[in-house]
């Protein structure tokens, strides 16, 4: 179905009562039982519109089972074009549109470089943002949509050629036109660069992504030019640390394989710049990256790679930061041994750590509830399989996290409280798990952040089913309300 076609349903089928009562209450044995009778559509023409098995939608009218998911909601709303007042939602992207939505396609081959075919020099680096920033900031709406579609991520594109980190900065061959960047502009660029940062970790993306991109792209103008060296290593260190927030940046906002691109771009500009523990850092954020999508064998190679090549020059915060992310792979592929072990030497590490301006400014962040949040979180993931095991333990840490930051953390305290409404929900105790997702609710509007969207996406299945709670059905109709705003 594309934004041209009228929708399967004829106007008169959606003006019915009993629909309009089905459709409010999420009731969808009842909307899928009576749009077969009003509006003549098969079981199998149903599950094709909203991409469904017909065994799926044979489950949901036999009332076997509920649709839980908001996903599956919006997609029902798309296949069977039901406005999206109807269903509690935001008018849905089709509402209102007439013209053909040739936008949906894949990217194609040519649309985005691949940084593994690039040798690993200075000037090549350069090269690859300036393209990576140019084709992002004359980015259409209708490219965006496209590159939105393309949230596929394999491991080869980030593992592929990343030893390149390893070896030392290859000679830049030939001479430029000469620079005249001075250290007073380069501090001030560090300094923007610093603020960008603080943004990413207090919202998320969204709009200030292009703010970003725009000085990354001024930076890679002013390293195409020749200039002194002390000033080329220190704005390529610029460069690594913008590339690295436009990439968490665009993996926040679902730009998954654009995130790819500006991750590899930061390895390849902090190698440039000799900044060995920044680029440890990016490979913890592509390693992040993978597990958030469930590779968590090619996270631990990312990780044990960012330990090889800088293990003598990180100081205890940034090993500690490491250790987790391997606690967080272990977690995920069931070593649970490997998990405690991982997590008790972060511990150690973190114990080991002294002042802030002992260690770069961008790991300050990684304090004692940073820890017991990514712990926490750890915990959580292996209570979904066996939570009368490990809630408990999940819920201790994240109280820990939120009693030692509030809602200036922004995006953290955010992820705290829905994890902390997940646990609840897990231990079996929803009123107190409904008096956590409001909070949870709260915290989220303070963000626009995709990651916690998603989270939260995750802890609406909880609050849905036949005996639910008047608060816990408050509690679904608060995150149904923030996510189809």
């Amino acid at each position: 179905m594309d934004a041209t076609t009228p929708g399967l349903l004829a106007p008169d089928v959606l003006d019915r009562t009993d629909v309009r009562a089905a459709l409010i209450e999420h009731d969808f044995a009842a909307v899928f039982t009576l749009i077969k009778k009003w509006g003549g559509l098969s079981q199998n023409r149903i599950a094709s519109a909203c991409r469904l098995t017909p065994g799926k939608v044979s489950t949901i009218i036999s009332g076997t089972q509920r649709v839980t998911s908001f996903d599956v909601v919006c997609r029902i709303a798309d296949g069977l074009r039901i406005p999206g007042s109807l269903l509690g939602l935001a008018p849905r992207p089709w509402e209102g549109e007439h013209n053909p939505s040739a936008h949906d396609q894949p990217d194609a081959p040519g649309d985005r470089p691949d940084a593994g075919e690039i040798p690993w020099r200075p000037d090549a680096t350069v090269d690859l943002a300036i393209h990576l920033t140019r084709s992002d900031l004359v980015m259409d709406r209708r490219a965006l949509t496209r590159a939105l579609a393309g949230t596929a991520v394999t491991g080869a594109a980030l593992l592929d050629s990343l030893e390149g980190w390893l070896v030392p900065t290859a000679t830049v061959p030939g001479q430029r036109r000469p620079g005249r960047l001075g250290m007073g502009e380069v501090e001030e660029l560090e300094t923007t660069a610093r603020a960008f940062r603080q943004w990413d970790h207090q919202y998320g993306g969204g709009l200030r992504r292009k703010a970003v991109l725009g000085q990354l792209a001024e930076v890679s103008g002013a390293l195409d030019d020749h200039q002194a060296p002390v000033v080329a290593d220190r704005l390529y260190r610029v460069m690594a640390q913008l590339a690295g927030t436009a990439a968490t940046m665009a993996w926040d906002s679902g730009l998954h394989r654009r995130a790819q691109d500006y991750y590899r771009l930061a390895l390849r500009a902090a190698h440039a710049g000799g900044d060995v523990a920044f680029g440890a850092n990016v490979l913890a954020g592509m390693a992040r990256q993978m597990l958030y999508r469930d590779r968590p064998h090619d996270a631990l190679q990312l990780i044990h790679l960012a330990q090889e090549g800088a293990r003598d020059v990180i100081g205890p915060r940034v090993r500690a930061m490491l250790h987790t992310r391997e606690a967080w792979a272990y977690a995920a592929q069931g070593r649970i041994a490997g998990f405690h072990r991982a997590t008790a030497k972060a511990a150690e590490d973190l114990a080991d750590a002294g002042t802030e301006g002992d260690e770069p400014y961008w790991i300050a962040y990684f304090d004692e509830a940073e820890l017991a949040g990514v712990t926490g979180g750890r915990f959580l993931d292996l209570a979904r399989t066996d939570p009368r095991r490990h809630a408990v333990q999940a819920a201790d840490h994240i109280r820990t996290a939120l009693a030692s930051r509030g809602a200036e953390a922004g995006r953290s305290h955010a992820l705290d409280r829905i994890g902390l409404a997940e646990c609840q929900f897990l231990a079996g105790d929803t009123r107190a798990a409904a008096a956590e997702t409001a909070l949870a609710v709260q915290a989220a509007r303070g963000t626009q952040s995709g990651r916690v969207r998603a989270q939260l996406g995750q802890l609406y299945p909880y609050t849905v089913g036949h005996g639910a709670s008047r608060p816990v059905r408050d509690a679904r109709d608060s995150i149904r309300d923030l996510l189809s705003s």
